[in-house]
């Protein structure tokens, strides 16, 4: 009866000691792992590009000119990877975001979805002017992160958001 007793023991406390090795500790830590600035950029720019991928999927279905479509998927390819190593970056740096599009970006794309032709074209492209204007500026100004990762994010990307800008203002230029 000794030994029964003594291998249940054994057994209990052998499942206790594999459980415990299959459970690693979890960081509680709900603190941002990256400055204010950072936390700022990467907000920003998760919302930045989820507002240019929504508009982009409009031009897509609204629009008829060869250009803007093309420049419509340009922008949904880049801005889908962009955003995915961004959300990466949130998760990693335990930034708290919504991952949402802003009112005022959701009244312009609201505006946006109620044209077509022409007139779309021009008011979609007008958009992307403007937001990448913006987003040259808060990607210029992530320098001012003392996050090593954000700074390097910011500067690959920025070639890409220059070459937007100037692709966004050409197809602009040659609408009537």
């Amino acid at each position: 009866m000794k030994n029964l007793t003594f291998l249940a023991i054994g057994m209990i406390l052998f499942m206790f000691a594999q459980a415990c090795q299959n459970n690693p500790g979890k960081n509680y830590n709900k603190e941002p792992q990256v400055d204010s600035v950072g936390q700022k950029f990467i907000k920003t720019a998760i919302e930045g590009g989820l507002t240019e991928i929504k508009a982009s999927g409009l031009a897509i279905t609204n629009s008829n000119n060869h250009q803007v479509i093309g420049f419509a998927k340009m922008m949904i390819n880049d801005h889908t990877n962009a955003d995915s190593a961004l959300k990466k970056m949130e998760t990693s740096k335990m930034v708290d975001s919504l991952d949402t599009i802003s009112a005022s970006h959701r009244q312009m794309i609201t505006i946006l979805s109620k044209k077509n032709g022409a007139a779309f074209d021009k008011a979609y492209l007008t958009m992307m002017v403007a937001d990448h204007q913006a987003a040259l500026d808060l990607f210029k100004n992530a320098y001012k992160s003392t996050d090593a990762d954000v700074d390097k994010f910011a500067a690959a990307t920025l070639p890409t958001i220059k070459m937007h800008l100037d692709s966004a203002k050409a197809v602009l230029a040659t609408l009537k």
